[in-house]
């Protein structure tokens, strides 16, 4: 049966229906077609329909491929080519039928025509490239493509790009997202009206083809899913998808053709009749039965099952609105979701089609259970969704579900599936491998179903969309719950999750949290949610879950063996399924009317937690050591209280529990507080870094504001409506310093070791300032909190704007207005900071655009308080107190060492008003008073902050006292008034004037006191006086908070008041180690106010330096003027205290003045107990031994600085510089040099020579220059194009291989240079070392593991000195410093003398003198030189390695380097003066390397163009002939690459003489060239003309130094030749249209010549020292020539000047130039063309220039990011191009790799000899590839606000920056990027 079907489908010969004709061909497909849409247009169309029925039938049969490829691999395989084409098949009979015989892709046209939909709904796959705008979205998910986002307006907006993480839709078009003025010109149309009706016939065939279709799809979807004993594999899966890929496709591209195709498609897929007929699995296909048996068994096994009886589920009530949920209930019924219970078990060929159910197995209680089970599947929509699941969501099934969106009808069919199939989905994420992808994918469908917000009403209301996300979002957490350990370990009956499940630590509940967030942020939706309390009820469980989870238990002994990263895990899940949800809800409650919302909350908040607190058997008492940051319900409930106060006008009481409640709800988040200061106190080490890492997420600005603010709130409201001294012991016993607070010297505290006291009492009181002072829910308005967080920010540090944007923490909920990037933010940043533009330091670190905070911010607004609630990193809070310091310092308005300064507050909400009772409450005035006592009297452990803190806290006392206090209060009655207590009431400002006389003390019996009082206790009766006089009793904190616990508890008003202070210290300590105390009673006589002034005293180090102010001047106390905000230091603090005291109250001041009428005598001096003293002695010592230190490190450095400055100094001149010239001693000296490791100098010898420090590297920057000023611009659309025909390398490269196509090859290697491209360029630091030093600097680095950024390998180091980077040493040749002793006056010899000696000179050969060590080192310097390029860029020879390959190498390398050194100098010499860096140039030492090795090599004296030049030649016929292959004439030969070689092969040291000789006869070849390509260039007339000029002149005496006369004799001398002989066509490619004038004749001459005697001077500085003359720009002929000796001295510059003058003829110019000229001509006779090219030397090239980049980035990204590779055709992942040439790579592409190099590798060595500058395109970075580092240098794009967007992160636009583009082109020329770039790493070729 199959056989025929397939033989039938493929057009076999078996034909079982004769009334169709055979479907072979395409053409009889089209006319079947075009008959059957025929029959079916008639009116009865019966007979068509069954006709097409039975054809579909057969051809769409899905029996075949897929049978094949589930029935294992080796049919698989072998049906690879049989199915596939059978498919293709099917696909091309679809494609027939669909279009009714016309053509398919008229067809496609012709829907396309009828396409309505004015939404553009492209939707993306993951990494694409789209934008957001916020000024135009109204959902914060809004996207667009970046087609519609270009041709919409958006210039203004607050927009930018991102790379896609999940996917996405353009939602161009759709008012419900975003502002229609958004929309792009294409979707602005409501093109609704003006599109005709699709006519019927178009697409009548698809509405029969299509159901067949998709039905085919899902039989092959059931097919190929086998579901085996465990989870299918991935390969099968892919398998199958990979089968199917064409078929989906082909339905995607349906879905493109527009609205009228997707609304058939849209009748397909949601007909439900279709689905039924097709799909029940009954008739006699047997195959249609095996389906359908598929499908329930993969149903099945889904753990949905297939109930016979469709009324058992669905109708019984939902259960009762709470729910305990019993851990072991749900393990059993979920434990693998595979599982179904056995009583589910029915048989499965009962009524098939009708009553199909899906039912999650859900445990006990949670609500109504019919969510989870009534369901069916309806249409071929549901169950291809269905399929789409099981397969994990294919990208291509997700695509063409999503590019259905724009049908409206389907839009809302397709939500109400995703949201029936919610659970499903969840238990397959779950079980998942591939989580991640699949989480994406999901997410990339919800987003853009819930993001619209009619469209989420709907479906809450018809589909129950809450109640199914808050189930399944429990269900899914309840999968790994654990018992808290919290409290109390045994007996507790809390679950909470387990952060280390897989589903927390990789984010699996990512998706569905998410899209609950996106529904809360509808407002119609949110409102449901508040309003049902089942629902609320069961969020708080799901909430609770979370509630103490991650605890971290306090190791005591040793460290903890495994750190546990699980807490990252902890604190995401708290912020996105927590904080995120709560926020959502919080937005919809901002107005009176909600009221209601939030008591409901607050309600059930309120349960969870009592629920919780009994749970855990939670009492008073918090377990020790363990704390957990997480407590979700605490910050549920806060942050709902606060809103109700602010937004909804609530009454805070009317929210709030009783008493024992608010005692409780206290605790935990207290205890954070405490744990806080133990982590930073260092108790918490043995629990390793996260715990740090945990106490610095808590405050970080992501998550802060849904973690510490709603702490410190929720502990501000306790504090505002408990019992204040209850409040504050509760604070000290927490912080554990109860025992450090008395008025003994010497104390034991049981709970703490003595080196945390300090800090934790720090710790405390900070924690109390910032409970008192913060004010950020307590009536601060938004823009006060913003601008707070702002200037808090920006004290710490300078900012960059996105920084400052991440720091600032945002209310995470988008929709609640201070959006980043808005309104607000900016005109807030405006007031608070000034910008300050992004400089640029030479060789410095590239820097970002900053803000910093404007003067008048630190001014009035820094608040310390801010600071230290803000930073992650307490060294922060020192860098903003540092900055503070330099602004006060700088503004003149205070010199010393500020405090923090004291800010007034923003006033409280009338709500919280009972908050300040904490300043007035006795309790906390014993504290300060104690405080203030122990830092007079100089007790240990306190610091200055202790004492900051504690004024700072008396003076927020001093601002909020409450009115009552009246100033005729009688004075307090004798002792038997205050006989127990301390202080007679609450009021600070009265307690302030309480003189306390005695107290008595618990103190060891170790301590000083004991001792002291032995006397006076012996008697009793004196003890007792002393009792009467009033002695405050030992206070015990402890105690005082147990009593107030129970007066609370018990509510007895009665017996509270009974309840006498306990006499004696009943202080908690654990059994066996109470220390002995013993009572001691103190002499204190002492009140608050005469402690202060004793502190004035002590501070200011003066005796009576108190002195009231307003004794002066009166006016202070009656109209005061406190600043709002004060600077200064501890004096500074107490006057003010104490002017804020005497102001409130006259009997303060009363007092004040009497205390300062007693003169005070100074403070006893204290027994110093031997310990004490040893300590004090250590702590002496300490401090002297860092001031040693500090001094002796000043003095290093101050010493490191000045040699820095000596060593480093370019300008001034240092006599034992090499190359330094000393002309003020005619003497010769030998110079001296320094070695920088041994530290020895003297000179370099034989056998110990000294070197140069120098980094030898391959560069082709010379061969990048262009004839053209104008830089290439980099290429940005297909036209432009980058061709490297004009480059110096390029013309170079042409001319040497024509040379060696015409002529002998040796004699072709010395007519040119080569080093263009690939050339060795050495640079030095100018430091010397030995050489045998260097070798055993070399061998420690070797043997020295740590990581350098270098190779000591490859020889790569860094100068000992300077640290530059470097890789050579280049010998130092014995002798004096320059040539000076041959620097006499130039001698009278005769230039004939002159240039016989300088023949046998080069006749001379040289010799190594003896194996010297010096000459080992020269040569492996020189092979050093040739490993530094690629053997390519040395072998230039057709035989290879001929020695002149190396001759050739050798002088190219002197000219690379002279030529570099003329670009750095800006292409010219005329701004002169010594070498750019005198002492750092390393020629002269190279020049001795070459010339050494040059010299082995002898020319042939035949073949020495010397003797051409300077002899003639009496036969010149006999000189051709015996050649068989000719020599380069002399006029084609590179005049400066003759000189080097003239000079290389001179002995050293060199004669001036001789030098200005070669120059001379060179010039006269030079000019002759000139003369030859002016000639050339010139048109036929001009050259009869000037021959005619020229011959006139002849006679006179100086003809041989006119020009006209040179030329006319030169054009008379080739016209014997054919040059001049050309068709005329290619004339005119040659001749310049201007006529030439004699001035431009000159020009075109000077031109010609300049390169030549710029590199000449160059290399005559840097032989003899000379200084190079300055001058302007047109002059610089004359200067440079009169420099080099070619003008005599007597020369008048009074006419205008004439190159030719400068001639001097060593022969008869006429003879020897006819001589040269006979050569060209006997070449021309056979190559005119060459032979005119190679005259015309192009040598005016302009210096090298990068690529000119276009002004937006955009415009880059946009063309190269979608830009396929020219090597491999793909689009790369990581795209970048060469900056140099425009060259378009991938990088790390394994795509174009080539023998183990990638591409941008392989390119840098092809473009730069190892130099690669390239842009990333996706990061807008810039990398640089060095030899085998590479580094990233930045980028030179910034944004508006002046920072870098590495990676596009931001996506905002970004421009170039001109300066940064300059600096790196700079680098480049200047070969410096090793020295200035410091981040190096090795590439491995890998890049």
């Amino acid at each position: 049966m199959a056989a025929a079907a397939a033989a039938a489908a493929v057009g076999g010969p078996q034909q079982p229906q004769p009334e169709l004709p055979a479907p072979g061909l395409a053409l009889d497909k089209a006319a079947t077609a075009a008959h059957l849409k025929a029959a079916l247009s008639r009116p009865d169309n019966r007979a068509g329909a069954e006709e097409l029925q039975a054809l579909l039938e057969r051809v769409l049969s899905a029996e075949r491929p897929l049978a094949a490829a589930a029935g294992g691999e080796e049919a698989a395989a072998g049906g690879a080519g049989g199915p596939g084409a059978a498919e293709e098949e099917a696909l091309e009979w679809c494609k027939c039928l669909l279009a009714g015989g016309s053509g398919y892709d008229e067809f496609c046209a012709a829907v396309r025509a009828y396409d309505p939909a004015a939404l553009c709904g492209l939707v993306w796959t993951a990494n694409f490239v789209a934008y957001r705008c916020r000024t135009c979205g109204i959902s914060p998910c809004m996207s667009l493509c970046a087609e519609c986002f270009h041709q919409g307006d958006h210039t203004g907006h607050d927009f930018n790009m991102f790379r896609s993480q999940a996917g996405g839709a353009c939602d161009c078009g759709d008012s419900n997202v975003m502002r229609e003025s958004g929309f792009c010109k294409r979707h602005q149309i409501k093109s609704s009206s003006n599109i005709p009706c699709v006519p019927k016939d178009l697409l009548m065939m698809s509405e029969f083809v299509l159901p067949r279709f998709i039905f085919c799809l899902i039989q092959y979807l059931r097919e190929g899913y086998n579901e085996p004993a465990d989870v299918p594999s991935e390969k099968d899966l892919n398998k199958v998808l990979q089968l199917l890929e064409p078929q989906i496709s082909f339905l995607e591209d349906l879905t493109k053709m527009g609205g009228a195709m997707r609304s058939v498609l849209t009748q397909v897929l949601t007909n439900q009749q279709n689905y039924k007929d097709l799909t029940s699995g009954l008739g006699e296909n047997t195959y249609a039965k095996k389906s359908h048996e598929k499908y329930l068994i993969a149903l099945k096994s889904s753990g949905l099952t297939y109930p016979e009886d469709k009324l058992i589920y669905g109708m019984q009530e939902p259960s009762a609105g709470t729910s305990t949920l019993a851990v072991q209930g749900f393990a059993g019924a979920t434990g693998t979701l595979g599982q179904v219970d056995s009583s589910d078990e029915e048989d499965q060929d009962g009524s098939q089609g009708l009553g199909k159910r899906k039912r999650v197995k859900l445990s006990s209680g949670t609500k109504d259970q019919s969510i989870m089970d009534v369901l069916k599947h309806k249409s071929f929509l549901e169950e291809l969704l269905f399929w789409t699941i099981k397969y994990e969501f294919p990208q291509k099934m997700v695509t063409f579900l999503l590019n259905m969106l724009p049908d409206q009808e389907y839009k809302v069919a397709f939500t109400k599936t995703f949201v029936q199939h919610y659970a499903f989905i969840m238990k397959t994420l779950k079980k998942s491998h591939e989580s991640d992808t699949m989480s994406n994918r999901i997410v990339h469908i919800s987003v853009q179903l819930f993001s619209n917000e009619e469209l989420a009403r709907q479906v809450t209301e018809e589909c129950q969309l809450l109640d199914i996300m808050v189930t399944v979002l429990l269900y899914m957490m309840e999968s790994c719950l654990i018992k808290s350990e919290l409290q109390d370990e045994e007996n507790s009956l809390h679950v909470v999750v387990n952060c280390g499940e897989a589903l927390l630590k990789n984010n699996t509940y990512w998706p569905l949290v998410s899209d609950f967030i996106n529904i809360l942020s509808h407002q119609s939706v949110a409102k449901r949610f508040l309003e049902d309390h089942g629902l609320l009820v069961t969020w708080m469980n799901f909430v609770s879950f979370f509630q103490g989870m991650n605890l971290n238990k306090r190791e005591l002994n040793e460290h903890v063996e495994f750190e546990s990263q699980t807490y990252y895990a902890a604190f995401a899940a708290e912020l996105e399924a927590c904080a995120q949800p709560m926020w959502g809800l919080l937005s919809h409650c901002k107005v009176r009317e909600t009221q209601e919302y939030t008591r409901n909350v607050v309600r059930y908040c309120l349960e969870a937690l009592q629920d919780w607190f009994d749970a855990i058997n939670f009492v008073d008492e918090p377990a020790p050591n363990q704390v957990s940051f997480h407590l979700p319900l605490h910050r549920y409930y806060a942050m709902f209280l606060s809103k109700a106060v602010k937004c909804q006008e609530l009454d805070l009481d009317s929210v709030l529990p009783d008493q024992e409640m608010l005692m409780k709800l206290m605790i935990h988040p207290l205890q954070i507080q405490a744990s806080l200061a133990e982590i930073h106190s260092n108790m918490w080490v043995r629990n390793g870094l996260q715990i740090k890492g945990q106490a610095m997420t808590y405050v970080q600005s992501h998550f802060c504001n849904s973690m510490i603010d709603p702490d410190i709130y929720l502990l501000q409201v306790c504090a505002s409506r408990l019992d204040p001294d209850y409040v504050i012991s509760s604070v000290f016993e927490r912080f554990k310093v109860v025992d450090l607070l008395t008025m003994a010297s010497q104390h034991q505290n049981i709970v703490l070791d003595a080196e945390h006291e300090r800090s934790m009492l720090e710790g405390a009181l900070t924690f109390l300032v910032i409970l008192l002072s913060l004010r950020l829910h307590l009536g601060m308005s938004d823009d006060e909190i913003l601008r707070a967080e702002m200037v808090a920010q920006l004290c710490m540090n300078d900012r960059t704007h996105s920084s400052l944007l991440d720091l600032i923490p945002e209310n995470p909920n988008p929709k609640s207005g201070i959006i980043p990037g808005s309104y607000s933010f900016e005109s807030v940043l405006s007031t608070v900071a000034d910008f300050k533009a992004p400089v640029f330091e030479p060789g410095g670190s590239m820097q970002q655009g900053m803000y910093t905070p404007k003067g008048e911010v630190w001014d009035q607004e820094f608040d310390p308080v801010m600071v230290i609630l803000r930073t992650v990193y307490r060294r922060d809070v020192q860098s903003a107190m540092d900055r503070y310091t330099a602004f006060l310092k700088q503004s003149g308005k205070f010199s010393g060492n500020p405090w923090p300064p004291y800010k007034k507050r923003t006033p409280l909400h009338p709500s919280y008003k009972g908050l300040m009772r904490l300043l007035h409450c006795k309790t906390l005035h014993i504290v300060l008073f104690t405080l203030l006592y122990k830092i007079l009297m100089d007790h240990q452990n306190l610091s200055e902050h202790v004492l900051c803190m504690v004024l700072y806290l008396i003076e927020l006392g001093l601002e909020n006292s409450p009115e009552e206090e009246s100033d005729e209060e009688a004075p307090v009655g004798g002792p038997e008034r205050c006989h127990d207590s301390w202080f007679p009431g609450s009021n600070l400002v009265s307690n302030m004037r309480h003189f306390i006389n005695y107290v008595r003390v618990r103190v060891p019996e170790t301590a000083p006191e004991v001792k002291r009082d032995s006397p006076a206790s012996t008697s009793s009766d004196s003890l007792g006086s002393l009792q009467n006089s009033g002695t405050a009793q030992v206070f015990s904190l402890v105690a005082e908070r147990r009593r107030k616990f129970q007066e609370i508890i018990n509510r007895s008003s009665s017996e509270a008041n009974q309840v006498v202070r306990p006499k004696t210290s009943s202080k908690w300590c654990a059994p066996g180690s109470a220390p002995q105390l013993t009572t001691a009673i103190l002499e204190i006589k002492e009140s608050i106010l005469s402690l202060l002034i004793k502190l004035h005293h002590k501070l200011s180090g003066k005796q009576n330096s108190y002195y009231p102010p307003w004794l002066d001047d009166i006016e202070i106390l009656i109209q005061p003027e406190i600043p709002k905000y004060s600077h200064g230091d501890g004096i500074t603090a107490v006057e003010r205290i104490l002017l804020k005291a005497a102001l409130q109250s006259r009997m303060n001041k009363r007092l004040i003045e009497e205390i300062c009428r007693k003169v005070t005598p100074p403070v006893p001096p204290k027994k110093i107990t031997a310990a004490e003293k040893k300590t004090l002695d250590k702590e002496e010592r300490r401090q002297k031994a860092r001031e040693r230190q500090q001094k002796l490190l000043a003095e290093f450095a101050s010493r490191q600085k000045s040699f820095m400055e000596t060593a480093m100094d370019v300008d001034s001149p240092e006599t034992d510089i090499p190359m330094e010239i000393t002309t003020a001693e005619p003497q010769v000296s030998e110079a001296v040099y320094d070695c920088v490791i041994c530290g020895q100098s003297g000179p370099s010898s034989e056998d110990r020579p000294t070197g140069l420090v120098v980094l030898l590297q391959a560069s082709s920057v010379l061969g990048q220059c262009r004839d053209s000023i104008e830089p290439k611009k980099l290429p940005v659309t297909e036209e432009e194009q980058i061709y490297p025909w004009d480059t110096c390398a390029a013309v170079h490269d042409v001319r040497l291989s024509l040379l060696q196509r015409y002529f002998k090859d040796s004699s072709c290697l010395l007519a040119v240079s080569v080093g263009w491209e690939g050339g060795v360029y050495v640079q030095t630091c100018g430091h010397t070392l030995h050489i045998d030093c260097h070798k055993s600097y070399m061998e420690s680095l070797r043997n020295d593991q740590v990581l350098q950024g270098f190779s000591v390998d490859k020889g790569e180091f860094t100068c000992p000195l300077c640290r530059q980077f470097a890789n050579s040493v280049l010998p130092c040749y014995p002798g004096s410093s320059v040539e000076n002793n041959l620097w006499q006056r130039p001698s009278n010899r005769s230039m004939q003398d002159l240039i016989k000696e300088v023949e046998e000179l080069q006749g001379r050969p040289g010799v190594f003198t003896s194996e010297t060590n010096l000459s080992k080192e020269m040569e492996s310097v020189m092979k050093d030189i040739k490993n530094t390029t690629q053997k390519k860029y040395r072998d230039y020879s057709k035989t290879p390695s001929s020695p002149d390959n190396d001759f050739l190498f050798m002088y190219s390398v002197a000219r690379t380097n002279l030529e570099l050194e003329l670009i750095h100098r800006g292409g010219n010499l005329c701004s002169g003066g010594a070498s750019t860096a005198g002492k750092r140039s390393c020629l002269n030492q190279l020049f001795h390397v070459l010339a050494l090795h040059m010299r082995l090599y002898s020319i042939d004296s035949e073949y020495n163009p010397w003797r051409k030049l300077t002899q003639l030649i009496e036969d010149m016929n006999s000189q051709l002939r015996n050649e068989e292959q000719l020599e380069v004439p002399i006029l084609y030969h590179d005049v400066t690459s003759l000189l080097l070689i003239q000079i290389l092969t001179m002995p050293h040291p060199l004669h001036k003489d001789h030098f200005t000789c070669i120059v001379k006869v060179l010039f006269t070849l030079l000019y002759t060239q000139a003369l030859a390509a002016l000639s050339v260039k010139c048109s036929e007339e001009d050259r009869s003309a000037w021959k005619h000029v020229g011959a006139l002149k002849k006679n006179p005496c100086d003809a041989e130094k006119s020009y006209e006369v040179l030329l006319s004799f030169v054009i008379s001398e080739l016209s014997k030749g054919k040059l001049y002989h050309e068709e005329g066509s290619q004339e005119c490619a040659m001749v310049s249209p201007i006529a030439w004038s004699p001035e431009s004749m000159e020009r075109y001459l000077q031109d010609f010549c300049l390169p030549f005697l710029r590199i000449t001077s160059l290399l005559q500085h840097h032989l003899f020292g000379e200084d190079l003359p300055s001058c302007q720009e047109e002059e610089e002929f004359s200067v440079l020539a009169s420099c080099l000796g070619l003008l005599p001295a007597f020369y008048q510059t009074a006419h205008p000047f004439i190159s030719a003058s400068c001639l001097n003829w060593p022969v008869p110019a006429f003879d020897i130039i006819s001589q040269w000229c006979f050569e060209i001509n006997s070449f021309t006779e056979r190559h005119a063309e060459q032979g005119k090219a190679l005259l015309i030397q192009e040598s005016r090239w302009k210096l090298p220039h990068l690529l000119q980049l276009p002004e937006n980035y955009n415009t880059i990204f946009q063309y190269y990011h979608r830009k396929t590779c020219s090597v491999c055709t793909k689009v790369p992942k990581d795209p970048a191009v060469c900056l140099v040439c425009g060259t378009f790579v991938c990088l790390k592409g394994l795509c174009c790799k080539q023998q183990s190099y990638c591409e941008c590798v392989l390119h840098s060595q092809n473009c730069g000899a190892g130099t690669g500058i390239f842009l990333l395109i996706n990061a807008s970075v810039i990398i640089i590839i060095r030899g085998h580092r590479f580094c990233l240098w930045g980028s030179v794009y910034l944004d508006a606000h002046g920072e870098e967007d590495r990676d596009l992160r931001r996506g905002k636009p970004l421009y170039i920056c001109k300066e940064r583009y300059k600096v790196l082109e700079q680098q480049w020329i200047s070969h410096t990027f090793d020295h200035i770039n410091k981040r190096w790493g090795p590439h491995y070729n890998g890049l």
